[in-house]
């Protein structure tokens, strides 16, 4: 049972972020400053019950700095990924920011004693494999690299740095103490970015303040308090390369909200996907030859 809490909060926080490409393209606010209500609300929220509870606690000055580290990564992912699904689509937008994974493992392989496991790459082909079916191969033999596509990669190279320094942090760190810091961080660096680009503090709609809120909510406490108890007992490669669930999750999503088409090939496409990400979670090794015809046989890894 202690094995299976990170992978159900995992879960949960998978299901909380998917609605958040949908709520963006709504386009109810403008995105950079949707980014700084997200972070701003769930902070105004989380620290009454911190201090109401005496449940923070004051980490080293290192990991403190960490932290702040991790709350400017986190803001400018969350910054530059809702523009890019205000000027694409959700699904789109989901498939490029989720190549995350690719970027944690090259990262951890070459900057980091983390050296990703056989099933890692083995998983993480079949899974890009399945996003690229899930999105349609047309889109990358057509890419002509525009503001949005630039934006949402980058948005997945933020969460990658973002993923394997918060690792770092929460070994030495609890959960909520790393999210109050965190929140802090990034409220105040989205504040000041807002400020240089002129962005509208005000005048939104009733609707447009209750999206706010639900996005600080369930986006932002919900989902990453969950995710970042996961990361604290997971692998941070299992736990980007789980994130790509999303994709499939915000696909339906915007099919039944926004109208975006779903075909036979993107449901295919996301079956392959979570096969993908199924594989890395089996400790016995695999290669190419046995992927599919030994993962019935393996034991799932106490990660």
């Amino acid at each position: 049972m202690t094995n299976a809490k990170p992978r159900l909060a995992l879960a949960f926080g998978i299901l909380c972020i998917s609605i958040f490409p949908i709520l963006v393209k709504l386009k109810l606010t403008p995105g950079l400053i949707s980014a700084f209500y997200r972070m701003a609300i769930a902070f105004s929220l989380l620290l009454p019950y911190m201090l109401i509870t005496k449940k923070f606690k004051l980490p080293q000055k290192k990991y403190i700095f960490l932290a702040i580290i991790c709350g400017v990564l986190f803001a400018s992912d969350v910054a530059v990924w809702n523009i890019a699904i205000q000027e694409s689509s959700a699904t789109q937008a989901s498939l490029l920011t989720n190549l995350s994974p690719l970027w944690v493992g090259i990262i951890s392989y070459v900057f980091l004693k983390i050296k990703p496991a056989t099933n890692f790459w083995i998983g993480t082909t079949v899974a890009l494999f399945g996003m690229a079916m899930l999105v349609g191969f047309k889109f990358f033999l057509e890419l002509d690299f525009d503001n949005a596509f630039i934006l949402a990669v980058l948005s997945g190279i933020f969460y990658s740095i973002y993923l394997l320094v918060s690792k770092k942090a929460l070994t030495h760190i609890d959960v909520l103490s790393f999210m109050t810091i965190s929140l802090l961080a990034s409220s105040v660096y989205l504040a000041i970015a807002c400020l240089l680009m002129n962005e509208p503090f005000s005048g939104f709609s009733d609707m447009g303040w209750f999206v706010l809120f639900l996005q600080a909510v369930v986006c932002q406490l919900m989902a990453w308090l969950s995710i970042s108890y996961a990361t604290q007992h997971m692998r941070p490669t299992r736990v980007s390369l789980s994130l790509l669930g999303q994709a499939v999750l915000t696909s339906i999503l915007a099919w039944l909200f926004l109208d975006e088409k779903i075909t036979v090939n993107m449901i295919i496409g996301g079956i392959i996907l979570l096969i993908g990400i199924r594989i890395t979670f089996y400790t016995k090794t695999l290669s190419i030859k046995n992927t599919f015809t030994n993962t019935k046989g393996s034991t799932p890894s106490s990660n």
